[in-house]
C-alpha cells in the first residue's frame, strides 16, 4: 500500500502574484480663469466655493492603466464667477494578475486616493499664485463615491430595462 503524502499548498509563482505599482504621476491638464479680473480683486465678500470631482480610467497597455482625477473648483460671489480652476491629475499604474472584478475598484478608488494629494497641491498653489487665498481640498471617500456611481448606473440600467423588455409584436 502506497503512502499518501500530504499535498503542499500550491504557491503561486511570483509571475502570477497580483501586483500594483505607480509608474508615473503627472499633471495632465491645469487651467485657471479669472473672468472679472482685475475688478474682482476689489470685492470684499467671501466667495462661495463649489468643488466637483470625477474619475476616469483607461487601459494604455498590457497591465498598464491611466487613472485621471479631474477636479473643478468654481468660486462665485452671488452669480459672478471669481475664479474657475480645473485640474486633471493623472497617473499610470501597473496592475497585473488582479481579477477583473477587482480591477475597477482599484482604478476608481485606490488610484484616485493616490492622486488626490497631488491635485490638492496643484490647486492650492495655482489659486494662491492667482492672488486668492488657497483652496484646500478635504479628504474624499472615493469608495463611497464609487459605490454611489455604481448604484446610479444600476438604477439607470433598471429604468431603461422595462422599455427594452417589452415584447415586440410578431406577425405571422
Amino acid at each position: 500500500m502506497a503512502e499518501e503524502q500530504p499535498q503542499q499548498p500550491q504557491q503561486a509563482s511570483p509571475q502570477n502574484q497580483p501586483s500594483f505599482s505607480i509608474e508615473k504621476v503627472y499633471l495632465k491638464d491645469l487651467s485657471l480663469e479669472i473672468p472679472h479680473a482685475p475688478a474682482i480683486f476689489t470685492e470684499r465678500n467671501a466667495p462661495q466655493v463649489e468643488i466637483q470631482m470625477h474619475t476616469q480610467a483607461t487601459a494604455v497597455g498590457d497591465g498598464l492603466y491611466e487613472s485621471v482625477l479631474t477636479t473643478t473648483v468654481t468660486a462665485k460671489i452671488q452669480e459672478k464667477v471669481v475664479f474657475l480652476v480645473e485640474a486633471a491629475q493623472a497617473g499610470v499604474f501597473q496592475i497585473r494578475n488582479v481579477p477583473q472584478q477587482d480591477l475597477e475598484p482599484i482604478l476608481h478608488v485606490t488610484c484616485p486616493n493616490i492622486l488626490l494629494p497631488f491635485t490638492r497641491e496643484a490647486i492650492a498653489s495655482l489659486v494662491t499664485r492667482a492672488g486668492f487665498p488657497p483652496v484646500v481640498l478635504s479628504p474624499l471617500n472615493f469608495e463611497a463615491l464609487y459605490m454611489k456611481q455604481r448604484e446610479q448606473a444600476a438604477a439607470q440600467a433598471q429604468a431603461a430595462a422595462p422599455a427594452s423588455a417589452e415584447p415586440k409584436p410578431t406577425t405571422h
